[in-house]
């Protein structure tokens, strides 16, 4: 029970489902992409990515200058898989989601990151 408690507080902020679902359309975001998009804080996108990597929904990958989430496809938690499986589906309509799936593709780590 204790692993299932730990994926539904993860996804039970309203970033952290953006998150989800803006790595649902783009794989590989780094923090400095999230933040963009969002328009939070650094530290903020950090602790969000670090809630959502305990319960096993994303993981990160280190390359060069930047760290890379993406969604964990393996993750070892069949609630984490389930919800991820159902997030897939939900959520697309949304007015907030929406906006966020325009903005996201014209995100470039190149021209908003600095190293």
């Amino acid at each position: 029970m204790k692993n299932f408690i730990k994926v539904m507080k993860a996804l039970s902020d309203p970033n952290r489902i953006k998150i989800i679902k803006m790595l649902q359309q783009r794989n590989n975001l780094c923090v400095c992409e999230i933040r963009a998009v969002l328009k939070l804080a650094q530290p903020t996108v950090s602790k969000h990515l670090k809630v959502l990597e305990d319960a096993g929904l994303v993981v990160g990958n280190k390359e060069k200058l930047w760290v890379n989430y993406r969604l964990n496809t393996a993750s070892p938690s069949p609630y984490g898989a389930a919800m991820l499986t159902q997030l897939h589906q939900w959520f697309n309509e949304n007015p907030e989601m929406r906006e966020i799936f325009k903005i996201l593709p014209a995100i470039d780590r190149n021209d908003i990151c600095k190293p």
